[in-house]
Parts: C-alpha cells; structure tokens; sequence
C-alpha cells in the first residue's frame, strides 16, 4: 500500500475524529441531563410513597359495600401506557422495553394500547405491534403538563368502561449500569388487609377518595416518566461513552498503521536513493 493508503487512512482517521467529537459532546450532554432528572426523580420519590401509604390505607379503610370502579375488578379490555423515548441513540433502551412489553401483553385484541415517544413506534413496527394513540414531545425533565394529558386518557377510558384496567410499561433505573423495563398495574387499587386501625374518613368519603385517588394518579404518572427518563438519559451516556471509546481506539489502530505505511515508503524511497547512487559509481 503506499501514498494512496496514506490518503485512504487519513481520510478515515479524520471522519473518526469528527465523529469522536460528536459522541463525546453527547455523552457531555447527556450526563448533564441525567444529573439533572435523577435529582428531579429523588425529590419525588418521597413523595409518591407517602402518596402510595395515604391511598392504600384510605382504601383499606373504605366499607365492604362501598363501591367504586377504581376498587373493583371487571372484565374487560386493558390498557397498557408504553413509554418510549422521543429521542433515538439510547443503546437498547426502546428495544429492550419493546421486547419486553411483547412478552408481557396478555391478550393483544382485547387491549387499547397508548405509546409514548416517537422512537417507540419503529420498534412497534418490529414486533408487529400498533398503538391506539401516540404522545410525542415530552419534555426533557417531565411535568404536569404530560402528566395532566396521559391523566386525561386514562380517566376518559376508564370511567366510561372502555377499560377495566390500566398498566403502566416503563423503563427502571436500577443503577447507572442497570435499567430494567417493567410493566406496574395503575387500576385498580386491591384492598389489603393487614389488621391495621382504619381510618375515620370525613366529612365526606367520596370527595376525600377521589381526591386521594387524583393525587396518586398523578404521582404514579409522573414517577415513570421520571424513571424511565433517567434510564434513558443513562443509556444514552453508556451508549455514547461507548462510541467514544470505540473511536479512540479505532484511531489508535490506525494511526499505528498510518506510521507504518509511512515509513515503509520512506524506506523504500531511501532504498531507491542508495541504489541509484551507487549504480552511478
């Protein structure tokens, strides 16, 4: 190989260079992100567990005979809220949570499925898979604004009976290295009985439930949003601390080969110097 594979080498080193460049910027970003939503995520979780404790106690407090559809099984479809990234270059976070939810879904026709985040739908396509509904453009760190309209949803089809259960499937953060998706069941709520004091409910006991079960609507809502951001924004450093690596160490090989070609030719031409001076002695 001589000056042509020079030229082919350093062609491709410097394609590496600029896209080291690139995923390097990317991880920066993202461990910005990351740092910023996991904050986000560990202020809140204190909040959803006392939220959990009030609305379970609550409903283990309300009467045998009392009655409610965010209490009581019923046939009926289910519906499953998926969510995804809208953003792509996350490793196998989609797929992985995709993969997951085909496995877990039970009955496919009798289910609505509400998908979160474009990137979702190209892995849907994969597995065969179609949502009823899709929700876009969350927004980085999310807040009320997607909590109130995945709320919106849930309520519409569960109180009018379109559906008797609804399950979240999500991506969670188990450590920076770690994020597992997992599918948890929003409604109903189970009556547990565990021998503990009930509440006295007042004044009245079905503005108070509603309300608590507003609260924990909400709170749930905005819990997977937040795990399954941080997952994501996890994934996509791995993803591009990764693709750094890769590139440095690809440049590494050939810049080893660059200086080889390199001193081959000069060799040669060092060789070709010698023996023309001595073929004219």
């Amino acid at each position: 190989m001589g000056a042509s594979g020079l030229i082919e080498i350093k062609r491709r080193i410097k394609s590496i260079q600029s896209t080291k460049k690139i995923t390097k910027a990317m991880g920066f970003v993202a461990t910005s992100k990351l740092k910023k939503v996991r904050n986000r995520l560990t202020n809140n979780d204190e909040y959803v567990k006392i939220i959990e404790e009030i609305v379970q106690e609550t409903v283990n407090s309300l009467p045998d005979d009392y009655e409610s559809l965010y209490i009581s099984n019923r046939e009926g479809k289910k519906l499953y809220l998926v969510i995804s990234s809208d953003v792509g270059l996350c490793g196998g976070f989609n797929n992985n949570l995709i993969a997951y939810f085909n496995d877990v879904i039970e009955d496919r026709d009798n289910s609505k499925i509400v998908l979160v985040g474009k990137k979702g739908k190209a892995y849907f396509d994969k597995f065969k898979l179609k949502a009823d509904k899709y929700i876009v453009d969350i927004e980085s760190i999310p807040t009320t604004t997607e909590v109130n309209e995945l709320k919106y949803i849930i309520d519409e089809l569960y109180t009018s009976g379109e559906v008797t259960e609804v399950n979240i499937v999500f991506t969670f953060f188990k450590s920076p290295i770690k994020q597992i998706p997992k599918m948890v069941k929003l409604l109903p709520i189970e009556k547990k009985y565990d021998g503990q004091d009930k509440y006295i409910i007042e004044p009245n006991m079905d503005t108070v439930f509603k309300n608590a079960m507003n609260l924990y609507i909400e709170s749930k809502l905005m819990e997977c949003l937040l795990q399954s951001r941080v997952s994501e924004e996890s994934s996509r450093k791995i993803a591009m601390d990764g693709a750094t690596d890769n590139a440095t160490e690809m440049l590494r090989v050939l810049n080893i080969k660059f200086n080889r070609i390199r001193q081959s030719i000069i060799t040669q031409e060092i060789s070709e110097i010698v023996g023309g001076a001595e073929a004219q002695k």
